[in-house]
């Protein structure tokens, strides 16, 4: 149901019509009108990234007859606006950005609004900017709200938090860290955060983070939650290194890899909000407008993210890539 009405929401498009026969929608996908179509993501550095720009490019192609400029931010505000400018210059169809910085990708943002040039952001928000056509993404206050619970679950009798937070001015990280201290404030005593630090979203920062944090303190900590797979599998190589095999440990995003830890017990669970999902919604609502004019029924479109653990890993979206 939750895909079906996602789908509707976000004007389904030739190809993706339920009940269309094959051969009709790839005749229909051919001699639909031709676009250009620029995709701007943070840093494909990053898996989840990777993943996210695979699946925009496979709803292209199944919605037929567009020419995908696809853009590396490569972690830096600077580059992703040089490549949304070179996108407006080069009067794309449109633009599916996901912005590495809320508020630094501002200007440039507005300047494609401005140039005319329909936007969609995907996974992060922008700030400040009105005239973006629509944002799909998942509510990572939710998510960071699921990680609480989670954690409230698995230590009835309380726990020592270690908390990595992710990158600064990302709009993921903000919102997941809310979300984790809405449900933990509430429960201080039991659930003291003996540490929290970011580490920018980074394996490699995340294991020095951890093993530094690690040291610092008298004791051990319970859990330790991360804002990412990447940074929780980090903190698992630092707490296994030292030994520390009975931390409990969270992570977000559902990656194949951190859903092999989870499979085999080294992470405790990890957050799905379905990226696949929210890239191929995004670009139905691009091509829809463009195409036909057809403006999205929403202009916000939040998938809800949910904790998995070994007990449903059939809930995730990458499962099948999982080695």
């Amino acid at each position: 149901m939750l895909r079906r009405s996602l789908l509707a929401a976000a004007g389904a498009g030739l190809a993706a019509v339920i009940g269309m026969n094959p051969v009709l929608a790839q005749t229909a996908a051919k001699t639909a009108k031709p676009l250009t179509i620029a995709t701007s993501l943070p840093s494909l550095s990053f898996p989840f990234f990777v993943h996210m720009q695979r699946q925009l490019a496979a709803e292209a192609k199944s919605l037929g007859n567009i020419t995908l400029i696809e853009t590396d931010g490569q972690n830096s505000a600077p580059k992703q606006t040089g490549d949304v400018e070179a996108a407006i210059t080069q009067k794309v169809s449109a633009i599916v950005i996901s912005p590495l910085d809320v508020n630094a990708m501002a200007p440039a943002v507005q300047q494609a609004v401005e140039a005319g040039v329909p936007v969609v952001t995907i996974d992060r928000r922008i700030n400040g900017v009105d005239g973006v056509l629509a944002h799909v993404g998942a509510d990572n206050v939710k998510g960071g709200e699921a990680q609480g619970e989670a954690i409230l679950a698995a230590f009835p009798n309380g726990a020592r938090v270690f908390h990595l937070q992710g990158q600064p001015g990302a709009g993921p990280a903000i919102d997941r860290n809310k979300g984790l201290h809405l449900v933990l404030d509430k429960h201080k005593d039991k659930f003291p955060i003996v540490f929290e630090q970011t580490a920018n979203f980074a394996r490699a920062e995340a294991l020095s983070v951890t093993e530094s944090g690690l040291s610092g303190l008298s004791q051990p900590p319970d859990v330790i939650v991360a804002a990412n797979d990447d940074m929780a599998l980090g903190a698992m190589e630092a707490a296994q290194a030292r030994g520390l095999k009975s931390i409990k440990i969270f992570g977000f995003d559902a990656l194949p890899e951190a859903l092999a830890r989870v499979k085999d017990g080294s992470l405790a669970g990890t957050v799905e909000q379905f990226p696949g999902e929210q890239s191929r919604i995004a670009m139905r609502i691009a091509v829809a407008f463009v195409r036909d004019g057809k403006q999205p029924e929403s202009k916000l479109v939040l998938l809800t993210p949910i904790v998995v653990t070994k007990d449903n890993l059939n809930k995730a979206e990458r499962l099948s890539e999982m080695k």
